[in-house]
């Protein structure tokens, strides 16, 4: 089946990885071989046992216990292999790590070249200026206005509000008289108006 939009998947177990599992594999391989020797080995030996035969009955259990030894070598090669792995799996995630703070760290010496300390005091110099004086300016207009101001700032408010609220004139000439409902056309039957065109 092939893959979505045609890209490979790229695998994320390295070639590192793989050597370090195909070492592995081949050590329990091992493992595996050494056991099933040493059950044969038990039984022949219980054999040779019976037969008499107590001197290569000795003899091969000390191969036994030799391949004991070996099985329990293994055994730490393997653990060691693993914790390898392991640690190799860690050293990447540090590596991701150390490349993720050493992006950071750029990214704030860029920003820290465009605005200095000295450009953010002065940004925040200015700010303080100007709210300083526009509450002189506030202070000024909310205390600079007399009381012949204040009646003149009334005055002006009534005259606007006045304005809007005008009312359309009253017509001068008289209204006219009121046109008497019944007219003779409207009364006539309609067959008289029929007639009548």
């Amino acid at each position: 089946m092939g893959n979505l939009f045609g890209r490979k998947r790229r695998s994320r177990v390295t070639e590192q990885d793989k050597a370090v599992l195909q070492q592995r594999d081949k050590l329990k391989q091992y493992q595996k071989r050494i056991s099933q020797n040493l059950e044969r080995e038990r039984a022949l030996a219980r054999q040779l046992l019976k037969e008499g035969k107590k001197d290569k009955a000795m003899l091969l259990l000390k191969k036994k216990r030799y391949q004991e030894q070996l099985l329990d070598k293994t055994e730490n090669q393997i653990s060691n292999l693993e914790r390898m792995v392991q640690d190799i799996e860690f050293t990447q995630i540090e590596m991701k790590v150390i490349e993720g703070l050493k992006i950071g760290n750029e990214c704030l010496n860029k920003m820290h070249q465009v605005m200095s300390i000295e450009e953010v005091e002065r940004i925040i110099g200015e700010t303080q200026d100007a709210v300083e004086y526009q509450r002189q300016i506030d202070e000024l207009l909310a205390g600079s206005l007399t009381e012949e101001d204040e009646d003149a700032i009334l005055e002006e408010l009534n005259t606007i509000t006045q304005e809007q609220m005008e009312l359309p004139e009253v017509p001068s000439e008289p209204l006219p008289e009121k046109i008497p409902e019944a007219s003779p056309i409207k009364n006539r039957p309609k067959a008289e108006l029929v007639a009548a065109s």
